[in-house]
């Protein structure tokens, strides 16, 4: 599956910290409490008894995993950095493993992306590609629009749509539930900017996320 489609990046400045697109960011609401009660009452409904010895603090454990995975992390902010020796040299940022939940069927799917961009004067900060995909895997998702907001988020954050990204999912759905294939892997491929446009790139990108990343 591929999807092809990016939107205008943000204005960005070297050394700065950039803000992130506000309506990728949501606000956690979850309210604790009530999903206690709820899985308290899923226990019941499939025959369980919350009472026995196993069972009586598992609704808050649960209750307080759901609070914590859709609270996304919004103090991180990318950051630029001039490098001048770093002129249209492509960098690639491998092994960014995280787990998300299908929207579907919410079981977990595990997402190990790659992203590579064109470094023209100026890098991204390294850990920022992690912190980016933690938040945008933290939530109800698909693979493919994660693979979306994971490239429009770095193309914003360095200012430019020369961005790619390849993510290869993992997905319980799948494996634990109708066809039970423990073996199938989902992959997607987001390209703009010059990686469209440019196959010799394209390839390159390409080669280097099968072979575990790096900077050329």
């Amino acid at each position: 599956m591929t999807t092809n489609a990016v939107r205008p990046p943000e204005t960005a400045h070297p050394g700065r910290a950039v803000s992130q697109p506000p309506e990728e960011m949501p606000v956690s609401t979850v309210n604790t409490p009530r999903v206690a009660e709820l899985v308290r009452e899923l226990l019941v409904a499939v025959g369980e008894d919350p009472q026995r010895e196993g069972l009586l603090d598992t609704p808050a454990r649960v209750a307080s995993w759901w609070h914590s995975f859709l609270s996304p992390d919004l103090s991180a902010m990318a950051t630029r950095f001039t490098e001048t020796h770093a002129s249209d040299q492509l960098v690639v940022v491998g092994g960014l493993n995280v787990w998300s939940l299908c929207e579907h069927h919410l079981l977990p799917m595990q997402l190990d992306a790659h992203v590579g961009y064109l470094a023209n004067g100026t890098v991204l900060g390294l850990s920022k590609f992690g912190r980016i995909a933690q938040r945008y895997a933290g939530r109800l998702q698909v693979q493919e629009r994660f693979t979306r907001q994971l490239a429009d988020e770095v193309a914003a954050a360095i200012g430019s749509p020369d961005v790619a990204v390849t993510v290869h999912g993992v997905h319980l759905c799948m494996s634990m539930r109708g066809v039970r294939m423990e073996s199938a892997r989902t992959s997607t491929v987001h390209a703009a900017g010059r990686f469209r446009t440019d196959p010799l790139l394209s390839q390159q990108f390409l080669t280097l996320t099968t072979s575990g990343g790096g900077t050329v």
